[in-house]
């Protein structure tokens, strides 16, 4: 057995006030009566003595208020089990295509280690359904779909370099793949998740903003922080993917990368906002396979098919009882009714012939 509301039980408590005003009272009476007159001449005036039907009523009212707060904790009884059918997770993959991916901390490169690991993904994650959002400047995104292997070609067939508009707009990200989660009709009853993989912050919108917004549509983000605060050099890479150049500025300084404490601050809001986690790559790793585990742990334990125990109320069994107590303490008097003069007929006794 099991309370749904077992707060309420801290209620019945109250029994026990009720029953000691009615034992004050009691001695209450006794001390009127001993204040009136000899206890000896106050009994020959008293036609019935009420004190026993008075406790019992304030028995009866007692355990009536303790079994009203037993009711209102809604006791439960198991009655047998059911299976809960496995839910279906949706994830969208917000993968950062700005061109300072291209650096080589990460062996071959940010971008493709990440596009690999992430076709590995799609595929060891099988049940779920995936969408995608590429992005730098601004989002291109791809539905949800159960194709996985149609996302893993839809990232891996983009660069860098073919992105319209350079940059990295996290906050527009997250808006496009949002747009994508809400308009599935499918995903109002699924887990969802956002997973974003970037390696830097966002200097135009204001992401977590969208954050809160996604974890109020119940969607959770995870971040996948590529690269550090230590400055990566940026390559310049050509159309058959090799390496050209060095990046330089107008002054033919080096081009670097390296995520700000200020990124890496707003990366981890992110997270936290939406009930998600962060993984940062750490010995040429990208944390995306370490993120793989994680989903999978998810849909083998949170979200699998399993048995739970099904609870059945029985408060209306406290509740009658309280009903019942309250009629007979209405119907029982302190005293018996007084019977009307002539109530008793005597009989006439025959006279002997």
């Amino acid at each position: 057995m099991k309370f749904a509301a077992p707060y309420w039980l801290f209620g019945s408590l109250s029994a026990v006030l009720v029953a000691l005003f009615l034992l004050l009272g009691g001695i209450g009476i006794r001390r009127a009566a001993a204040r009136f007159g000899v206890p000896e001449r106050i009994a020959t005036l008293i036609t019935f003595d009420a004190s026993y039907r008075r406790t019992i009523k304030g028995v009866l009212l007692v355990l009536a208020v303790a079994l009203s707060f037993v009711a209102l904790a809604r006791p439960q009884y198991s009655w047998g089990q059911k299976l809960v059918p496995a839910t279906n997770l949706d994830v969208v993959i917000l993968l950062d295509f700005s061109k300072s991916m291209y650096a080589r901390d990460v062996v071959p490169s940010r971008i493709a280690r990440a596009k690999a690991e992430v076709s590995r993904m799609v595929r060891e994650l099988s049940g779920a359904r995936f969408g995608a959002v590429a992005f730098a400047g601004e989002p291109l995104g791809f539905p949800l779909t159960s194709d996985g292997a149609a996302i893993a070609q839809f990232l891996r067939q983009m660069e860098p370099n073919d992105m319209p508009v350079g940059g990295t707009a996290i906050g527009r990200a997250l808006e496009r793949a949002r747009e994508i989660m809400l308009r599935d009709p499918k995903s109002k009853d699924h887990r969802k998740v956002f997973l974003l993989i970037t390696d830097g912050e966002d200097l135009e919108g204001n992401p977590v903003e969208v954050a809160r917004a996604a974890a109020a549509d119940g969607i959770s983000i995870h971040v996948v922080q590529i690269g550090g605060r230590t400055p990566e050099r940026i390559p310049d890479v050509g159309p058959d993917g090799r390496v050209v150049a060095w990046r330089t500025d107008e002054n033919g300084k080096p081009l670097t990368t390296q995520l700000t404490p200020e990124g890496e601050a707003q990366l981890n809001e992110i997270a936290r906002v939406s009930g998600g986690k962060v993984v940062r790559s750490e010995r040429g790793k990208t944390g995306i396979d370490e993120m793989t585990r994680h989903l999978k742990r998810m849909m083998t334990t949170e979200l699998a098919e399993r048995v739970e125990t099904v609870y059945d109320d029985k408060f209306a069994w406290p509740l009658g009882l309280v009903i019942l107590l309250v009629v007979i303490d209405t119907f029982l008097n302190e005293a018996p009714p007084r019977r009307k003069p002539g109530d008793q007929t005597s009989r006439e006794v025959p006279r002997a012939a």
